[in-house]
């Protein structure tokens, strides 16, 4: 580690071969936690590049455990989180909205690391058991349409990260990493990413994926669409920039989308929303996403079409009755 620190230290940057190289050692617990907090730091003083991403990325799917989902075709609803602006877990929202509406969905999360509440943290609150058996896996997708996947059974090798990150207490390039690895390979990816640098790095390592994907930045800083203002979506093949009256949405207050400071203050917010009594901001911005995640699998169909779909599995119980039958499920 002594050598690769030297050179970056030096301004230098690591192919795609070194990238995967490094993390994998990483990963099987080769150096220590301050080689690993002094390479991490690195990357919190300059920018990441595409083709380390990329060799992260590949390093940390070749260590995973594997599940195999292809069967359902799924999408992945996620964030990146290190916005921080401690929002309520809309992506975990949408995802319900999004098998509601009959898209079946692997989501992949974890515990708040930068914000107080990750989905992990909710799935828990809400009654969930993590697992990563791959015929429980299946038969939640089948009876439900979702299944969650807790990152640490998937990516054991994480944990020897897991100590610098808490340590750390701020967005490192494992925030980007986050919903690039999810173990069940899934044919769509909906992400929100915290930066226009980021969310352009994703565009380079996903354009290189058999993955369809849309990648969401609201250009006041949030890894959503916040509906407090304009938002850049970027495609496979596209590049676009919507705000909330293009969705047929009024603009929404900041203070809207505020997600509280424990656990049991997002499930209570997450419940009030799944039974339709949520505020009309907190409301429109779960539509706003599903939409996203409906036009990532279906983009010939209108941005106003996919919010009328999203509603639809909301306003109707769908989405709730997705989430109450995953938990009995437990």
């Amino acid at each position: 580690m002594k050598a690769i620190l030297e050179y970056l230290y030096g301004g230098g940057t690591l192919t795609t071969a070194e990238a995967e190289e490094v993390l994998l050692k990483i990963g099987q617990n080769r150096f220590s936690e301050i080689e690993i907090s002094s390479f991490m730091t690195v990357y919190l003083m300059r920018k990441i590049n595409p083709r380390e991403l990329a060799g992260f990325r590949n390093a940390l799917l070749k260590l995973c455990v594997a599940v195999d989902l292809s069967e359902f075709e799924p999408i992945d609803v996620c964030g990146t989180g290190g916005d921080g602006k401690n929002t309520f877990n809309i992506s975990t929202l949408s995802a319900f909205v999004l098998a509601g509406a009959g898209i079946r969905v692997a989501k992949h999360g974890n515990y708040g690391v930068s914000s107080p509440v990750g989905s992990s943290n909710l799935f828990e609150q809400a009654g969930y058991r993590f697992s990563n058996d791959p015929k429980r896996l299946r038969r939640e997708m089948e009876e439900t349409g979702i299944t969650f996947l807790h990152a640490p059974l998937f990516h054991p090798a994480m944990k020897f990260v897991a100590p610098v990150r808490k340590a750390l207490k701020t967005k490192t390039f494992f925030n980007m990493l986050g919903p690039m690895i999810n173990p069940a390979f899934p044919k769509y990816q909906l992400v929100g990413v915290y930066s226009t640098d980021v969310q352009d790095l994703y565009s380079l390592v996903f354009r290189e994926t058999e993955c369809q994907h849309l990648i969401i930045h609201s250009l006041d800083g949030y890894d959503e669409i916040s509906l407090t203002g304009t938002t850049r979506v970027v495609s496979n093949s596209s590049e676009e920039i919507i705000d909330p009256a293009s969705l047929g949405f009024d603009r929404v207050e900041h203070e809207a989308l505020y997600g509280g400071n424990s656990a049991g203050e997002a499930i209570t917010i997450f419940r009030n929303i799944l039974h339709d009594r949520g505020n009309f901001q907190q409301k429109n911005v779960v539509l706003a996403n599903s939409a996203a995640g409906i036009r990532c699998i279906y983009p010939e169909k209108s941005w106003e079409t996919c919010v009328a779909i999203a509603r639809e599995s909301l306003e109707s119980g769908k989405a709730l009755q997705a989430f109450n039958k995953l938990i009995s499920l437990q």
